[in-house]
């Protein structure tokens, strides 16, 4: 029977319902079906002293209970004060106010609840002695402050608020503080005291929102000149270090306002001026409206050329050796016409001295002083600068390390334009000893050749071959020099130094010009000794077919005779490069010989010439990496002479070109007959 009754209350299914009761929502239906009805007190009513003496004897009793249980619970003094009220017991009330304060006298409410009580009770002197004490002891609590100005300016003390207002000044309150001092004496139109008001005002808190607020003050009460001069003193007051740009355009837009434009336009260029880039940013945007507005195409222009200004200071704050940056920087200046501010640029631009000693770090900026002194000696035509210049930024470079030869030349070439001769060869010596350079000898011989100075440029030419004796366009240059001037023996010694020294850096052209030079003199007996003496030293096919035209040339006279000695040139020549490694030198020596024999031989020699042309084969070699392995084969042309043609592989290799013709030749006449079968 239990077991069954137990299987019966046994709960089956132990899923969450799918509808959860909650406590919230337990509590809101007790609420709605107002389950715990509370019954209200009773009331009591009282009908002579005694039951009133009783009532209020229970009551206090209650009061100080509860104080003695909670001193701190101010809530308890307040109730306990207005009950007192209520039973028109102020001197009661007062008392509880007094001893609550003596517990803490900082909280605030206190001091409120107690100055409300003796306002409601008209008792204004006490209410008056209340709020002074309050600020006395607490004087950074602006409540107190405004609670006391608010009561006497009900009262209509109009000088006691404003003594209130004096004392809360002297403590230095906020902003806000000051703005209701300042709207309490416009509502008496004292607009003078209020003047004042703000005058000490900004110099408390120096805002620039407090500065642009004191002209607009001075701006509506019709005070023009007052609120330009509050604008000016803001201006004197910042300083240069702590301008603003919202100052600015206030001004800006005040002398706007009074169609002032000539002086909006003053101050919005002293602002851009003073300003940084990064604290100019809107007063330049309503600078670019206010000219679009009211200015002209060069007002406008001068906007853009501001705008461009500052592009390139933010640019030049981030990175100041950038150097294209300062070209774009200077050509601006340069095209606004301000000579000062564009020397200032100038200056500011080559103070940037590059940090390293290498070259390529100074090959952009020394074309910062190359411009400056272009620009001071053609637009300002300031000579003794333009010299300054040149001084400064050749004392700069540090000639040890490198030097860039086109400065001083440039620094002569500018000393020769001012006459002082002296000046430009001292600079060129300077240069020579300090750095030499060929460039710097170049220029110098030739400044000293324009002044026919020839023993000058002698001297000249023996630094500038001890400094370089490898190059030959110096020498040759020296001995063009000395046969210009008919001196031949000085020239003829100059090349046969030249090609006695050891090391040359085109001793071709040394050689050339050598010859060159005596055939021009005719002296071909001369010329011909030095096509053997150079033969000694190479035997390169070039100087065989010189040689062997220069035979021609030498005896025009008896051509036979000359084309004999060229023949021979070119026999010799033949026999000379038979051995030779690189075979296309001696095939181009028998293409110019046969050239010569086609034109100046007959027929016999050119069937002996062509005899000894090459014949061109393909071949092929392996290729070798660097590493010695194989890279595979490659195909290349090789020339065989007939003298070469004995030797045995030659004979198998014609062999079997022969072979392959033939081959080649029978498949062409098989081919159409197969066709005609397969049809």
């Amino acid at each position: 029977m239990n077991k069954g009754k137990a299987a019966k209350t046994k709960v089956k299914n132990k899923a969450p319902a799918e509808v959860q009761i909650t406590a919230e929502q337990l509590l809101r239906e007790a609420k709605e079906r107002e389950l715990e009805i509370v019954a209200p007190p009773p009331k009591q009513k009282i009908s002579d002293p005694d039951e009133l003496a009783d009532y209020q004897l229970r009551k206090r009793k209650a009061f100080e209970d509860g104080i003695r249980k909670s001193r701190t619970s101010f809530a308890n003094w307040v109730k306990y004060a207005k009950w007192e009220e209520s039973q028109q017991e102020i001197q009661r009330a007062r008392s509880i106010y007094e001893r609550a304060l003596d517990v803490d006298y900082r909280n605030i409410k206190i001091w409120l609840k107690y100055s409300q009580m003796e306002m409601r009770n008209r008792q204004i002197n006490h209410a008056r002695n209340v709020l002074d004490r309050a600020v006395l002891i607490l004087p950074r609590v602006n409540q107190f402050w405004y609670k006391y100005i608010y009561m006497e300016e009900m009262l209509n003390n109009i000088p006691g608020c404003r003594q209130v207002f004096e004392r809360w000044m002297d403590w230095e309150p906020n902003e806000q503080a000051w703005f209701t001092y300042i709207k309490f004496e416009l509502r008496y139109d004292e607009i003078d005291r209020a003047r004042a008001i703000y005058s000490r005002f900004v110099t408390v808190h120096p805002e620039v929102r407090n500065w642009i607020k004191f002209a607009h003050f001075e701006e509506q009460h019709g005070f023009i000149e007052n609120a330009r001069d509050v604008y000016e003193k803001a201006i004197e007051f910042f300083g240069d270090d702590h301008l603003d740009e919202r100052l600015f355009m206030s001004f800006a837009k005040f002398e706007e306002n009074q169609h002032e434009y000539d002086r909006v336009r003053v101050i919005y260029k002293y602002a851009l001026e003073k300003l940084s880039v990064e604290d100019r940013q809107e007063l330049f945007k309503q600078y670019s409206l206010y000219e679009k507005k009211h200015g002209n195409r060069f007002e406008i222009e001068d906007v853009i050329f501001s705008k461009r200004k500052a592009k390139y200071e933010s640019e030049l704050k981030a990175n100041s050796h950038d150097y294209d940056v300062w070209f774009d920087y200077i050509r601006l200046m340069e095209n606004e016409g301000d000579i000062d501010k564009t020397r200032d640029v100038y200056e500011r631009a080559v103070s940037n001295v590059p940090l390293g000693k290498e070259k390529r770090l100074w090959r952009r900026y020394i074309y910062l002083w190359v411009y400056y002194a272009v620009f001071e000696e053609l637009t300002t035509k300031d000579y003794d600068r333009t010299r300054e210049v040149y001084n400064f930024m050749l004392k700069l470079i540090p000639h040890k390390s490198f030097t860039f030869a086109k400065l001083w030349v440039m620094a002569a070439k500018f000393e020769v334009r001012q006459k002082n001769l002296t000046a430009a060869r001292k600079l060129f010596g300077t240069a020579i000893g300090l750095c030499p350079k060929e460039k710097l000898f170049k220029e110098y011989i030739e400044f000293e050749i324009q002044l026919r100075e020839f023993d000058r440029c002698r001297i000249i030419y023996q630094k500038y071959l001890e400094y370089a004796p490898q190059n030959c366009m110096a020498w040759m240059k020296f001995a063009e020099l000395e046969n210009i001037l008919g001196e031949v023996e000085r020239g003829r010694s100059i090349f046969e130094i030249a090609i006695d020294q050891p090391r040359l850096d085109m001793p071709e052209l040394i050689w050339k010009a050598y010859i060159d030079f005596e055939i021009e003199l005719e002296n071909f007996d001369k010329a011909r000794l030095l096509y053997e003496r150079l033969l000694e030293r190479t035997e390169h096919v070039k100087v065989w077919i010189s040689f062997a035209r220069f035979e021609l040339i030498a005896n025009k006279e008896d051509a036979q005779f000359g084309i004999q000695q060229a023949r021979s040139v070119f026999e010799r020549a033949n026999k000379a490069l038979k051995d030779c490694v690189e075979k296309e030198s001696r095939l181009m020596l028998l293409e110019a010989w046969l050239e010569f024999e086609v034109e100046q031989g007959d027929e016999k020699s050119l069937a002996a010439v062509r005899k000894q042309m090459p014949k061109k084969v393909k071949k092929r070699r392996k290729i070798k990496t660097d590493d010695g392995s194989d890279a595979g084969w490659e195909e290349y042309f090789d020339y065989i002479f007939p003298d070469k043609e004995a030797q045995p592989h030659l004979k198998f290799l014609e062999a079997a070109k022969m072979w392959k013709q033939k081959k080649e030749m029978g498949t062409a006449t098989a081919g159409p007959s197969t066709s005609g079968s397969a049809d």
